[in-house]
């Protein structure tokens, strides 16, 4: 009998953590190769953690809405007894000494992080995650005062909610010595330390005491708006953002799309909507300015050679999710239009995997589906750049002909870029911007399906 340590799995690159949402399996069930065994949440989606072997589960590490860090032990299953009910088949993280006798919850979550060079343990063997401890250097705690967080994770560890609670707390001190209905002090929020080029901090939104009074309702933010809200926080104070603007005259792509959507549908059992047509010119525009497709580790610029457009989408809930078309660039224009609908189908039914939320390199939003004319949006980190395109409007313009200025009505359409200034200046951000626009007004009206 062999017990074998099952991992909290890596989502993706910029991902280090995730929550529990639910358990399907207690200790002394048993449990099939590739069945599920928990529900976790990070800042994307929602996923299934499977069994990576067949036995019977004899410990449980973390509880529901415990945040684990990837690579952590979050359970162990007793393989090759006689309860086991498969076969494994596929490759298991092993403990390192299988026969040893099972160790206390605290220790395997040591002996798992107690190589990394972020890590650290206190002379009284409490060990502090990378994510704790780098969140303690940002809010100026020493090891003394972290010795005294008291810790809700397994053996007391302090957690990263146990860190942030602490830090919320700290600026309340003073106020909790008054009844709330005599609370009129000022409020004081610290200054955010400038962003180190090294390295992007961990950032905790001040707490804002306020009151509530009069006829009001209170709504609690659920999990996925609090987890947006803590994303684009953390990317306006990691970016120096930038926005620049520019319109694009898409008649050609109205008078086209109008004419073939019909046939386009029938032929191709697909609708086309105006979203495949701008990624189609939009990856053309990042092939001639790849530092638009980059994303920034420390001093180290990485041009990624695969072109990953996140299409910012609604969910009913009107919560937003950024599913990922990946290789876009291998695509033509059948192709992204396939990608799109499926994802925006899966998007809106709850049914994204994964991985279908990872690997972006470069995001549209659009914000003319909601009626707006322009926006100034937020760069999905670790990317650069974020692309809003708004709503299409018919407006008279001047065109210069052969015969002299006319003034016609055109289907126009404002573009607005978003970029981190540490890595695309205003010439390059804005010239790529001007890229998509002529790109988009370039467009083939007599254009073959």
């Amino acid at each position: 009998m062999a017990i074998v340590d099952l991992v909290m799995p890596k989502m993706g690159e910029s991902i280090m953590e995730a929550t529990v949402l639910k358990w399907y399996k207690q200790p002394g069930d048993h449990v099939k190769m590739d069945e599920t065994l928990l529900d976790i949440a990070t800042d994307k989606v929602d996923s299934e953690v499977p069994s990576t072997t067949a036995g019977v589960v004899t410990e449980l590490l973390y509880k529901v809405n415990d945040v684990v860090p990837v690579g952590a032990v979050i359970a162990r299953i007793e393989s090759g007894s006689a309860a086991e009910v498969a076969a494994p088949s596929a490759p298991v993280h092993q403990a390192p000494q299988p026969a040893a006798p099972v160790q206390p919850h605290a220790q395997p979550v040591v002996a798992e992080y107690k190589a990394a060079p972020t890590g650290a343990e206190s002379n009284g063997a409490r060990f502090y995650s990378p994510l704790v401890l780098n969140i303690a250097s940002q809010e100026g705690i020493g090891m003394a005062e972290l010795e005294n967080i008291p810790g809700t994770g397994n053996e007391g560890r302090v957690t990263k909610k146990d860190i942030l609670n602490y830090v919320a707390g700290r600026g309340k001190e003073v106020s909790q010595q008054v009844a709330p209905e005599q609370i009129v002090q000022p409020l004081v929020i610290e200054s955010v330390p400038p962003t180190p080029v090294v390295a992007a901090p961990v950032y905790t939104a001040p707490k804002i005491a306020t009151l509530a009074g009069g006829n009001v309702e209170i709504i609690e933010m659920d999990r996925m708006r609090k987890l947006i809200a803590e994303h684009m926080v953390r990317s306006k104070a990691t970016s120096p953002h930038v926005t620049s603007f520019t319109e694009a005259d898409v008649t050609h792509i109205v008078k086209w799309r109008d004419k073939v959507k019909g046939g386009f549908e029938q032929k191709y059992g697909e609708r086309i909507t105006y979203t495949p047509i701008f990624f189609e010119a939009i990856v053309n525009c990042i092939r001639k300015f790849p530092l638009i497709n980059c994303s920034l580790d420390g001093d180290k610029i990485i041009i990624k050679k695969d072109i990953n457009i996140g299409m910012a989408t609604a969910l009913p809930s009107g919560n937003l999710i950024v599913p990922v078309i990946k290789s876009a660039e291998t695509k033509n224009l059948l192709g992204l239009t396939k990608d799109v609908n499926a994802l925006a189908t899966a998007a809106r039914s709850n049914k994204l995997k994964a991985d279908d939320t990872q690997g972006g390199t470069f995001t549209v939003t659009n914000v003319g589906t909601f009626g707006s004319l322009m926006g100034t949006p937020i760069i999905n980190q670790p990317q650069v750049a974020i692309l809003a395109l708004g709503a299409i409007k018919k407006r008279p313009v001047v065109l210069e002909t052969a015969q002299g200025d006319v003034i016609a009505i055109r289907h126009m359409m404002y573009l607005s870029l978003s970029y981190d200034h540490r890595i695309v200046d205003g010439s390059i951000g804005a010239s790529f911007l001007t890229a998509v626009a002529n790109e988009l007004e370039a467009f083939d009206v007599n254009r073959e399906l």
